[in-house]
């Protein structure tokens, strides 16, 4: 999926030509478009890189809108995207159906383009001015990331990873924050990609602050992921800077050299000591971080 200023849209619609159009007309606007025919591909691609927004066909050739959106609305990944579905269905129970199960908003063929851009433009800044998703990697933020720690309190076994790039604020005072903005969601691709290689379906990613995101578990090992995703960010990382800057490995800064950015991590588990708040798991997983960082400089 290509990234766009203005967001990430998919298109799940198994009619070629509406779906070339939706692709070619958002693109044009700014957004990354990309396009499903099949239920079970838009799953696939939601697994892959969790998208801002999806315009969603109800008649689909293997499973019916209703059941993508029940299943994109029970998995803990992509239960806070946005969805509108679009459909010839014109009748009230139809349309009363899609909200049920979580839809967003409704819209029925044929449609009229500039009506969907602005129910599209609308839903996707509501969903972030209700601080629900960062702008930059779409990656659930501020009160998504809460309820997400208070479903913690009632889980028997869990894994958070608190992961931040260090040195990132002398990385986006040299480059800018267009290069900074970059970083960014080759990180959260990248933990994405992990999850689904070493996670389960119920593990989720947020992003806590400007550099730093929550990770939470419940696969057995996440040891695994964790050092997995250090191996690939610092073998990534080198891409995002100069030729000079790469050889020396850092930037200078007030006559000394700032290394390359790099992934610290703090890790808790469920049953290490006894939480009585959601602000105490934050406060662990900050301080692991912490010692981990001094390990690293030391």
């Amino acid at each position: 999926m290509n990234n766009g200023t203005n967001g990430r849209i998919l298109v799940v619609e198994d009619d070629p030509d509406i779906a070339q159009m939706l692709e070619l007309y958002f693109g044009g606007l700014g957004y990354g478009v990309d396009v499903a025919m099949q239920g079970g591909d838009a799953l696939a691609l939601c697994r892959r890189q969790i998208p801002d927004l999806i315009v969603l066909d109800i008649m689909l050739p293997d499973m019916d809108g209703y059941q993508v959106c029940r299943t994109l609305r029970t998995t803990t990944r992509t239960s806070h995207v946005p969805i509108i579905f679009l459909t010839q269905k014109d009748e009230r129970s139809d349309r009363i159906a899609g909200l049920e199960l979580g839809a967003d908003d409704y819209i029925t063929k044929p449609f009229d383009v500039d009506e969907l851009r602005l129910r599209v433009q609308n839903a996707i800044r509501a969903h972030q001015r209700m601080n629900m998703t960062d702008p930059r990697t779409g990656l659930p933020s501020g009160r998504l990331i809460e309820d997400q720690l208070r479903r913690l309190m009632r889980l028997p076994s869990w894994t958070l990873v608190l992961a931040g790039i260090d040195h990132f604020g002398p990385f986006s005072d040299a480059y800018g924050f267009v290069a900074a903005d970059e970083v960014l969601r080759h990180t959260a691709i990248l933990i994405t990609e992990l999850l689904n290689e070493h996670g389960t379906d119920d593990d989720f990613v947020g992003q806590s602050s400007g550099d730093s995101f929550i990770i939470i578990s419940l696969a057995e090992d996440v040891n695994t992921l964790v050092a997995t995703l250090r191996q690939r960010f610092a073998a990534e990382i080198p891409t995002h800077y100069n030729f000079l800057d790469t050889e020396q490995g850092g930037i200078i800064v007030g006559g000394r050299l700032v290394p390359l950015m790099q992934l610290s991590a703090g890790v808790v588990v469920s049953g290490a000591q006894p939480f009585a708040d959601i602000r105490e798991i934050t406060e662990a997983a900050a301080e692991s971080r912490q010692l981990d960082q001094a390990r690293t400089a030391a």
